[in-house]
């Protein structure tokens, strides 16, 4: 018949592509390995490269930033009958792994007599932080007469942060490279695979090794959750631009008041310090007088400085407000000044006890 194509003349039908999958192929306490499975061309690379970056650089963790060995004043000195020397000891506390089960800084301490092995499950126990490596090696005390007393600050952060030398710590506070982030090692790798008569389809493998405060699995949802806020912006590019404004800071758009601060690109100090306090979207920042800022612990002139440069970078703040403004600067100024004021009594206290070590 005129019109009507043959049978035998028609393409084959192209074969269905299943719903794109996830499977849990290992899922242990520090190794972990999913499989995604069927992706069309080059989106193997393209999911896997920013789960990889957002597992080792994004997640939070909990981590010693100083430590405080009773009778020695730098790292460079040595403790009695202690066959580690106090550097050593310091790059072993570096490994110390702690699970925190309440969001807040803390303190731990560890207390030791006599000969023998000195390791992680040696310090005490509190109700606000766990030891997940209690094996982990410490020092060696080689006389039944050594002792050995230390107090460990603990805080939460995000990433790597390196020990700082130059906050004005008093004497006999030693830095400690703080390593919050609690994945070891994250890698990817893109596979062919097949599906009916399609073989140009990729799998996506990632592998994910974590330090034990943290599963693996765990890992995977918090790095696809943090991917999924910041993609979501894009989804709303389309959205009218005169939204109502957020209830309590004029001028300020609703999607400008939800944004994370993980976006405004902040030093990892600075980022830390708010992360610490709680503050976790731009809104708050805002929401905030400049003197309360301050008053954050480690939060200086120069992080705050930092913040509203990168707020008034991508134009997060509100339209002025002079009297908001005025109150701001005025906490500010008044914080600023009580910053002074401690740290010249830290310095006289500071400059008495070399007085008296003289």
């Amino acid at each position: 018949m005129y019109g009507i194509t043959p049978q035998e003349e028609l393409p084959p039908p192209t074969p269905e592509i299943p719903d794109l999958s996830i499977t849990i192929q290992e899922n242990e306490e520090t190794y972990g390995r999913f499989v995604a499975e069927p992706l069309e061309r080059g989106w193997g690379v393209t999911l896997g490269n920013p789960i990889r970056r957002s597992l080792l650089n994004a997640l939070s963790g909990t981590a010693i930033t100083w430590v405080r060995i009773d009778g020695i004043h730098h790292e460079y000195s040595t403790v009695k009958h202690m066959r580690e020397e106090v550097v050593e000891f310091l790059l072993n506390v570096k490994g110390i792994r702690l699970r925190s089960l309440a969001d807040r800084p803390g303190r731990l301490r560890l207390e030791v007599d006599g000969e023998g092995e000195v390791r992680a499950g040696d310090i005490m126990a509190t109700a606000d932080f766990e030891i997940v490596n209690p094996e982990h090696h410490l020092a060696t005390l080689d006389n039944s007469g050594a002792r050995l007393s230390v107090e460990f600050n603990v805080e939460q952060g995000v990433g790597y942060e390196p020990a700082n030398h130059e906050e004005g710590l008093p004497i006999g506070v030693l830095p400690v490279d703080a390593i919050f982030t609690p994945v070891r090692k994250a890698n990817f790798a893109v596979e062919a695979t097949r599906v009916g008569q399609r073989s140009d389809l990729e799998r996506l493998v990632v592998e994910v090794w974590t330090d034990r405060t943290i599963t693996p699995l765990y890992a995977m949802q918090a790095a696809g959750n943090l991917l999924m806020e910041r993609f979501f912006l894009f989804k709303r590019l389309d959205k009218p631009q005169d939204d109502e404004e957020v209830p309590g800071v004029p001028g300020v758009l609703p999607e400008v008041f939800n944004t994370l601060v993980e976006t405004l690109s902040l030093s990892a100090r600075t980022l830390n310090c708010l992360k610490r306090a709680g503050i976790n979207r731009v809104g708050e920042v805002l929401m905030m007088p400049k003197g309360e800022l301050l008053k954050i612990r480690n939060f200086g002139q120069k992080s705050l400085d930092e913040l509203y440069d990168k707020l008034a970078e991508k134009n997060y703040l509100p339209e002025e407000n002079p009297e908001g403004e005025g109150d701001a600067e005025t906490d500010g100024e008044v914080s600023e000044v009580t910053g002074e004021v401690e740290k010249a009594g830290d310095d006289a206290e500071n400059a008495g006890d070399d007085s008296s070590e003289a």
